[in-house]
């Protein structure tokens, strides 16, 4: 929940992030909404989610092995981490997990298979 009391919600079957705002029934797509796929403004298992000041969404995109960040309004991410298929390189991260943006900016993703952040 951001902190005017939206609420973000993974659709991993739809492969999209939504908004809601309390109390609504309806919701805004932030993330995805394109089907499965590796395209910028496609998603494939959007796994964890973190939502910055500016109401960025950063997407952990499961089976693409990336971290997409999504500006307010775009329609299209932004690879900031990963995309590079899995394995233990540094451009590399094999299903990232949980995900965290600080007042820096800086992003910190959770990287199981290779134990490190």
């Amino acid at each position: 929940m951001d902190d005017q009391r939206y609420l973000y919600v993974s659709d991993i079957e739809e492969h999209e992030v939504r908004r809601y705002q309390l109390g609504e029934k309806n919701y805004t797509l932030v993330a995805g909404g394109n089907g499965k796929g590796d395209g910028l403004s496609q998603l494939n298992v959007p796994a964890y989610l973190f939502v910055d000041r500016d109401h960025s969404v950063y997407v952990s995109d499961w089976n693409n092995h990336r971290v997409m960040k999504w500006n307010k309004g775009a329609k299209e991410g932004i690879v900031v981490a990963g995309g590079e298929g899995e394995g233990n390189a540094l451009t590399q991260l094999p299903y990232p997990r949980g995900i965290f943006v600080d007042t820096l900016g800086t992003l910190y993703v959770a990287d199981l298979w290779n134990h490190r952040v």
